[in-house]
């Protein structure tokens, strides 16, 4: 496991005490589930990096546990998985870290059902640009992801996925800012090109032949 993940890494977050221990065993658990093909374990890993890379923020503790809270509830059948991971957050942080933390750790989970952070929020800055990373990689990294994707929503028709995926993708290229920090914000064409490829290739597959 990567040394990310590890409970020490944990614990410098929320202590070192049989409930956090407890806990960080269950948000591992949760982001090991067998159904999660982009959501999981390394996406976790990814994004508690890029947090650290890309600094910033009022409360970077804050910003590392939102980020092991972000998607600990992922149920490709479920609209609500950031609300439920909030809530998720909240209950397993009691106790743990201070309330005025736990309230920031629940905002920041919420914050990436629509990945737009206001222009002073500099906590949700630096964890939206880390959750979004994935958009700005190489055309096939990108391929991968989407791939991964798809599969998670495996019980989804080719019709009823497409709607989906092309609503998604047209609120990322619809927001005003995609990247927010200053270093990310050299993605934005990658990921714009990559976003735009997408749509174009899933508009392409719904047009009549």
């Amino acid at each position: 496991m990567t040394g990310l993940v590890t409970f020490e890494a944990w614990a410098g977050l929320a202590g070192d005490s049989p409930t956090s221990r407890t806990e960080w065993a269950a948000v591992v658990a949760a982001w090991g589930e067998p159904h999660r093909r982009y959501h999981d374990l390394a996406h976790l890993a990814a994004v508690l990096g890029l947090v650290d890379a890309l600094g910033g923020g009022a409360d970077p503790d804050a910003v590392r546990l939102a980020a092991w809270y972000h998607d600990v509830v992922y149920d490709p059948q479920r609209s609500d998985n950031e609300e439920i991971s909030a809530q998720r957050a909240r209950a397993g942080l009691r106790g743990l870290v201070a309330e005025e933390r736990v309230a920031e750790v629940e905002r920041l989970v919420r914050l990436t059902a629509g990945h737009d952070p206001a222009p002073d929020d500099g906590n949700g800055a630096v964890l939206c640009d880390a959750d979004l990373a994935v958009l700005a990689g190489p055309p096939e990294a990108y391929a991968g992801y989407a791939s991964a994707v798809r599969e998670e929503y495996a019980h989804l028709s080719d019709e009823e996925f497409t709607a989906g995926r092309i609503a998604v993708l047209e609120h990322l290229l619809g927001l005003e800012t995609l990247y927010r920090t200053e270093r990310a914000r050299a993605w934005t064409a990658t990921a714009r090109a990559n976003l735009t490829a997408e749509l174009t290739l899933l508009r392409g597959r719904g047009a009549p032949s």
